[in-house]
């Protein structure tokens, strides 16, 4: 069946008790056993590890990412400290994209690293920078693509062959692009992660994370650390982001096209000085976003000249975009991330791989492309 037909019916059947349509929201704590040598015939014992609601949701993400099983977080950083803390021990070492989200990179740099883990910050988007980042004792290789906020490219084939040549696990950050333009389990990864609070929801309503694992013995470990951390997505969550997915490749579509249509606009104003969108054919991996996904998403950055004061007093006084953290909605968001997102990473790494303090960061949504434009136009203007 084709992805539009599996993001409305996978994972989900209607309910049998009553027929409901939609999975119910199973609020409950705690499941009655049938008896005691039928302990767990029926799937569940204790929310802590499993719930219904949130299976359902699982289900449905598994079968759209092409995976053997998922595991749905409390949050999109639950998500990743799952990933982290599954299979990455004392004396270990990780190696991650230079260019990651602000809560990845906190977690690792002031919590992972005081457990005897060595971290290292790898340019994902150079395999011969990645060899050279490998260790023997290297165990996981985390890549974000396209990276957050400045859009660079991993090549998720090239790099899960260097990781598996290491015998290392390979989990790509899969938020920006989603299961509908890129599957990275498809490309060779072990794990493929998703805040699902982003697009899998759509409509800044939750806040959540799923892991995709390829293998029975990357599922185990996952569920072990979800039912012993107690980080489970509840299942009100699960319920919302169930119907989220179900419109996925629409909103995609129409974002991405808005998104187009917007960076197009951009490259070509005179008060902008660089702007950065996958689908724009001077991107500079331009070959790269065309080979490994099937679209370019709805994220872009640019810089207005001017510098820093120019680009506020956009942000400060555009009207349509919403200035506020989260992306992937089906409102356009605007945000600075130096100040915003990115504000505890140290100015100079910021420096290092390429935020710089004028990038704006869009998160297209679903309005008219026109209005968009012409509300950047005006700030522009004003800028």
């Amino acid at each position: 069946m084709g992805f539009n037909t599996r993001q409305v019916h996978a994972g989900v059947t209607p309910d049998p008790v009553t027929g409901a349509i939609l999975t119910p929201i199973y609020q409950s704590t705690t499941y009655v056993q049938p008896s005691v040598d039928e302990y767990m015939r029926k799937g569940f014992s204790y929310s802590r590890a499993g719930n219904p609601t949130v299976a359902a949701l699982e289900r449905k993400i598994t079968d759209l990412e092409g995976g053997l099983d998922t595991t749905c977080y409390s949050t999109g950083m639950a998500a990743v400290q799952a990933v982290l803390m599954s299979f990455l021990n004392a004396g270990d070492h990780l190696v991650i994209s230079d260019v990651a989200y602000g809560g990845t990179y906190r977690f690792c740099t002031q919590v992972l690293s005081r457990f005897g883990v060595d971290i290292s910050f790898a340019d994902t988007s150079n395999p011969d920078a990645v060899k050279a980042a490998m260790r023997e004792n290297t165990r996981m290789l985390f890549s974000e693509t396209p990276a957050n906020p400045t859009m660079k490219l991993s090549d998720i084939a090239a790099l899960s062959d260097i990781a598996r040549a290491a015998n290392a696990v390979h989990c790509v950050d899969n938020t920006f692009l989603t299961p509908y333009y890129q599957r990275p389990l498809e490309l060779g990864a072990d794990l493929s992660l998703h805040s699902t609070t982003k697009y899998m929801d759509g409509h800044n309503a939750t806040v959540g994370g799923s892991v995709t694992a390829a293998t029975e013995e990357h599922a185990e470990a996952l569920r072990f650390m979800l039912k012993t951390a107690g980080i489970i997505m509840s299942p009100q969550v699960a319920w919302i982001t169930l119907q989220g997915c179900k419109t996925l490749s629409i909103r995609m579509e129409r974002q991405s096209a808005n998104a187009q249509a917007i960076a197009e606009y951009l490259e070509a104003h005179p008060k902008v000085a660089q702007v950065a969108y996958p689908g724009l054919p001077s991107f500079s991996q331009y070959e790269l976003a065309c080979r490994q996904a099937t679209g370019f998403g709805a994220m872009m950055w640019f810089e207005v000249k001017g510098g820093v004061a120019a680009g506020k007093r956009l942000m400060d006084n555009v009207e349509l975009w919403t200035l506020a953290e989260n992306l992937g909605s089906v409102e356009s968001l605007i945000t600075h991330p130096v100040t915003m997102t990115h504000a505890d990473v140290e100015p100079e790494e910021r420096a290092r791989v390429g935020i710089i303090d004028g990038l704006v960061r869009l998160s297209v949504g679903l309005e008219d492309a026109e209005d968009l434009i012409a509300a950047l136009d005006t700030a522009l203007a004003a800028a």
